[in-house]
């Protein structure tokens, strides 16, 4: 690995955490180096090969839980830069949930429709989740960058929605068909912030390259679990209510 490494201690702008606050998301860029960009997208790419995507759907390759497959994709979801500017914009702890390597393979015409994350996730009592979506190659619009509905994660009361149906969340809220969108294009190394209960989507890939990012989502450090089926969650056989302080599943970040 190089030793160039963008800063870890990057103190955002006021101006920044207010913008993420009232919006629901930021675009943050250089949060990684050119560096590490080309070591984390080979090491993303060749986990294609060894883990199974969770989305069968065709929308995306979802590959879940990648640290905890591969050292090199470990020091990306545990990047000190990605967890210190999540905690500045959530004002909180913060613990890891999982991560997601997220790949839209070329000409792949199913675009992300829009939906909020947080009502998938067995998360009560907390409302504080961060979501840093990390680009490993440059996203333009074509390539499926995000479209975001700023403001809408004060909705909080909305039903789990279905990403792959466009109508699903204009169905669940249909006020939300006549709120403004915002697209953000990225550049590899650059990143979005988002809170769980933003609405948002990512478009269809028409480039003839795949689409590489690396998502680390994180949890209030005091996030109760929630019965509900999740394959993060599924296998720990959790009371309903029960912490999700697990050190080695749910460490705290900055680790």
């Amino acid at each position: 690995m190089s030793d160039t490494m963008y800063a870890t201690t990057r103190i955002l702008d006021q101006d920044v955490i207010d913008s993420y606050r009232r919006q629901g998301f930021v675009h943050i860029p250089n949060v990684i180096s050119p560096e590490e960009v080309k070591e984390f997208h080979d090491a993303a790419l060749a986990l294609v090969e060894k883990m199974k995507s969770f989305n069968e759907s065709g929308i995306f390759t979802q590959l879940v839980n990648a640290w905890r497959e591969d050292p090199t994709i470990r020091r990306l979801t545990m990047h000190p830069a990605v967890a210190s500017l999540a905690e500045q914009l959530a004002g909180v702890p913060l613990r890891l949930w999982h991560d997601q390597v997220l790949i839209k393979q070329p000409h792949n015409k199913r675009p992300t429709e829009f939906h909020q994350d947080q009502p998938l996730w067995p998360h009560d009592n907390k409302h504080s989740s961060v979501t840093a979506w990390v680009a490993l190659v440059d996203v333009p619009a074509e390539r499926g960058c995000m479209t975001f509905i700023p403001g809408s994660h004060r909705r909080t009361e909305l039903a789990a929605m279905n990403l792959g149906d466009p109508k699903s969340v204009f169905e669940v809220c249909p006020d939300l068909m006549w709120e403004p969108r915002v697209t953000v294009p990225l550049r590899a190394g650059d990143a979005t912030f988002h809170h769980g209960r933003v609405a948002h989507m990512a478009a269809d890939n028409t480039t003839d390259e795949p689409r590489v990012a690396h998502v680390v989502l994180l949890m209030d450090a005091e996030t109760r679990y929630r019965k509900q089926g999740h394959p993060v969650t599924d296998p720990l056989n959790l009371e309903d209510g029960a912490p999700l302080d697990n050190a080695d599943l749910f460490p705290r970040l900055p680790a």
